[in-house]
């Protein structure tokens, strides 16, 4: 299979700091040594695919390279026992489309160790429309159920939430009993956020009004933030006594202009959410539920699909802010 000719996209830097994106062809014999080599039929487009696509030095510093930090598909080839030709399987996160060739690429090859099988009651393409976003939002909902956050606690706010994390987390939540509030800066979005279950709709204005108090009224039971900065830090101070934060996107800022009253004196809980190098365990035991009790019946909804080709619009759409819920690429010929 060494030489196999396939279609990738390829971010090169031809000078120093320039960075150029096209679809081309590469050779499975040019990626990376791991023991399978997967036909990737359907990835997702993430912001942190983004950033690789125009050489963010955060995500990605070897060039040329293929982004896509997913990829669904079959198996094409293994040198391990646990995993045949011909098995459906997923692949999220690890270095997958940072440091090595990712789903933008109709091969991937993968140490064994990254590769989950696709759980009956998914198909891949709807194992892409969730995606890392997906599995992202997962973790939240069940870190906040864990720490004893319920629907009859109280509102659950989502912030971002017309993006991928948040809109799966608002259908996430609805579905389990929750009363979501969804926190959006696209006015616009309204239907699409009530579409998915948000009880109630607000816009980033009415979430930080009085945020420059160092506390704000008690309001939220707990909250998905997928923006960072001075959002989660206004979450954090209208989060009511014994709420819980989850954490898990810096769109806004990676910094966080918080006080310690809210954990000093409400007792709020702030937990990060990790989902690049989560452990195979959680990982399995979260796909099996979002591919059974939390199968979401509003995913087609969520996803709009293009093709290799169509990337570079979508790559521009999302910088500028642009895109709602996902985007499903499509590998196929």
């Amino acid at each position: 299979m060494e030489d196999t000719v396939f279609k990738a996209m390829i971010v090169e830097e031809p000078h120093k700091g320039t960075f150029t994106r096209r679809i081309g062809e590469r050779r499975i014999g040019d990626l990376p040594p791991g023991e399978v080599i997967i036909r990737v039929h359907f990835s997702s487009l993430n912001y942190k695919d983004a950033l690789s696509a125009t050489g963010h030095p955060g995500v990605s510093r070897n060039f040329p390279h293929t982004p896509g930090v997913d990829a669904a598909g079959e198996v094409a080839a293994s040198s391990t026992d646990a995993l045949s030709p011909g098995d459906r399987v997923i692949v999220t996160g690890y270095d997958l489309g940072m440091g090595t060739p990712g789903g933008f690429g109709q091969y991937i090859r993968v140490p064994a160790a990254w590769v989950l099988k696709l759980p009956p009651g998914l198909s891949l393409r709807e194992s892409m429309i969730l995606g890392t976003a997906g599995f992202t939002a997962a973790l939240s909902v069940l870190r906040l159920m864990e720490a004893g956050v319920r629907p009859a606690s109280g509102d659950v706010l989502v912030s971002g939430a017309t993006g991928g994390v948040g809109s799966i987390a608002v259908g996430l939540l609805a579905k389990a009993g929750y009363r979501v509030v969804a926190a959006s800066g696209k006015e616009h979005e309204r239907e699409f956020l009530r579409s998915l279950g948000a009880a109630e709709v607000i816009s980033r204005d009415e979430l930080l009004q009085g945020s420059e108090r160092p506390l704000m009224k008690e309001r939220w039971a707990g909250a998905v933030d997928v923006v960072g900065g001075t959002v989660l830090a206004a979450i954090l101070k209208g989060t009511r006594y014994g709420g819980t934060v989850t954490c898990c996107g810096m769109v806004g800022s990676s910094e966080l202009p918080a006080n310690v009253f809210p954990f000093i004196l409400r007792g709020v809980g702030l937990l990060g959410i990790d989902s690049v190098q989560c452990p195979m365990g959680p990982r399995v035991t979260v796909w099996n539920r979002l591919a059974d009790d939390w199968k979401l019946g509003t995913l087609a909804g969520m996803a709009v699909e293009c093709g290799l080709h169509e990337l570079e619009q979508k790559i521009q759409t999302m910088l500028h802010g642009g895109l709602r819920g996902r985007t499903v690429v499509n590998l196929s010929d």
